[in-house]
């Protein structure tokens, strides 16, 4: 059932924090598959309130297309970048979440994931097509244009780190054996590059690609 599904998806969660080395892992306790049906004022007090407290100068959420359009990966987004705000305002209280109980914060950089069409063939080469149908409709992902994405990260040297923590998550995705043997060429570019869209900075700008999502904060 949906609590048994969660508590799998808890644990992979933080197995896959450990491999990476995260200090901290936060649950908002929605089910997933539910978070577009959240309240959300709630939603946006319980992550203005993380950042109030954490206070970071980077954050990174899904796009607002949801990678390829699913419901939960919208409203995360979107109720990310509205934390983002809502943290950094004095005036914003909400003493059922715990904002109230830390100073405001300004984050100084925000940024969502892509996947360039490269990265999104080579991945449904492997999977099969990435496709939902919601409402009727079928919503596919189709991968960003390299023209719109500002920044690209050099991943090659970690991407064995990054294959073990995505086979932490084992109930997701089905066929994660398949990518343990890519070929070389397919494994660059699967694994050797992240990509993002610079969508708030309060340090940097411009045309030219970024290469450090720290740009400007060093």
């Amino acid at each position: 059932g949906p609590g048994a599904l969660g508590q799998t998806r808890e644990a992979e969660l933080r197995a896959a924090a450990a491999v990476l080395g995260l200090r901290e892992v936060n649950f908002l306790d929605y089910v997933d598959g539910d978070l577009d049906q959240a309240d959300p004022a709630e939603a946006v007090a319980k992550i203005a309130g993380h950042v109030r407290r954490v206070r970071p100068h980077v954050v990174v959420t899904f796009g607002p297309e949801g990678a390829y359009g699913h419901p939960d990966h919208i409203a995360i987004s979107q109720f990310t970048t509205a934390a983002i705000v809502a943290a950094a305002d004095p005036s914003y209280v909400d003493s059922d979440h715990g904002v109230s109980a830390w100073l405001p914060h300004r984050v100084s950089k925000l940024y969502y994931m892509t996947a360039t069409k490269d990265f999104l063939a080579a991945y449904q080469s492997i999977f099969g097509d990435i496709v939902m149908h919601i409402d009727g409709v079928e919503r596919r992902g189709s991968g960003w244009d390299d023209w719109a994405i500002t920044t690209w990260l050099d991943t090659e040297a970690h991407w064995r780190t990054v294959w073990r923590a995505v086979a932490c998550h084992r109930s997701q995705l089905p066929g994660y054996s398949r990518m343990e043997n890519l070929p070389e060429a397919r494994r660059r570019t699967v694994w050797g590059v992240q990509t993002y869209y610079r969508a708030l900075s309060l340090v940097n700008g411009g045309r030219a690609p970024e290469t450090d999502l720290f740009a400007g904060l060093r």
